[in-house]
């Protein structure tokens, strides 16, 4: 029964990849950019975060965001593969069937299934990312390492910010192109942010992708008005990736307030 059913979900999947095009993240589309060039507004779709509260209690889904399948890193990454490629590295190594049982899903042959799997591991390797992160901080260590970022981000404390990233973090703003990687770039940045949005910010938690994430708000007259959702990728080193969104599309799928009062409250 459950073969057959991720059959007829995967055909439903692979018929409207036919029909769609890529969504992919700033750093699978263009070179990456210096962290003070202008910003330019991109015009494809981009892929959106996964609000955790949409992963029902026993869906199959659980076990691929435990296992960090489904961080936005990887699912970027599967952009660049063929609808069947995708397929074959999601059944395989995000939800662990097995060849036999993954061709049957996909309706060819496990050979076909092991070919697609080999291409589609090489590519993502090519990438950077991978379906498995070792030495994944637990739930409680991710949460820590977003309450000691948001608490540098709202105190404004570039530094402290730096002090929490990983070397090669990796910062990306989707709809615009722009992305860079290294801490001083993302601290040149974040000083750019400050000097152009004010040092008056506040924060409430959320979760995406499996991922902390938060949404950050600015101060705007009497309160704050809600400006971005920022999903960050967490290692054992710290935090290797932030994918920040300001689209109200977004904002509306996590039930988000767009605002706070003075205190920091929802509106």
């Amino acid at each position: 029964m459950r073969t057959w059913l991720y059959r007829i979900a995967t055909n439903v999947c692979l018929t409207a990849l036919d029909g769609r095009a890529r969504r992919p993240m700033p750093s699978g589309l263009v070179a990456q950019s210096e962290p003070l060039a202008p910003l330019v507004r991109g015009e494809v779709p981009w892929l959106e975060p996964l609000p955790d509260a949409m992963l029902e209690a026993h869906d199959p889904a659980d076990a691929a965001v435990a296992r960090a399948g489904l961080r936005l890193a990887f699912a970027s990454a599967l952009q660049h593969l063929s609808a069947r490629e995708r397929g074959a590295l999601v059944l395989r190594d995000v939800l662990a069937f097995s060849a036999a049982e993954s061709a049957a899903i996909l309706g060819t042959t496990t050979a076909a299934v092991n070919s697609a799997l080999q291409r589609a591991r090489a590519r993502v390797a090519e990438d950077g990312a991978a379906p498995e992160q070792v030495d994944e901080p637990s739930a409680a260590e991710q949460r820590a390492w977003l309450d000691r970022y948001t608490d540098a981000f709202v105190r404004a404390d570039v530094e402290g910010i730096k002090a929490l990233l990983t070397e090669d973090v990796l910062m990306e703003m989707p709809p615009m192109v722009n992305w860079f990687t290294g801490r001083d770039g993302y601290g040149q940045f974040m000083d750019w942010v400050y000097g152009i949005g004010g040092t008056d910010w506040r924060t409430l938690p959320a979760a995406a992708n499996g991922q902390p994430a938060f949404a950050a708000y600015r101060r705007d007259g009497d309160g704050y008005a809600v400006h971005t959702l920022q999903a960050l990728t967490v290692t054992a080193g710290g935090i290797s990736r932030n994918s920040v969104f300001q689209d109200p599309a977004v904002f509306a799928s996590f039930g988000l307030p767009t605002r706070l009062d003075g205190d920091g409250v929802p509106v």
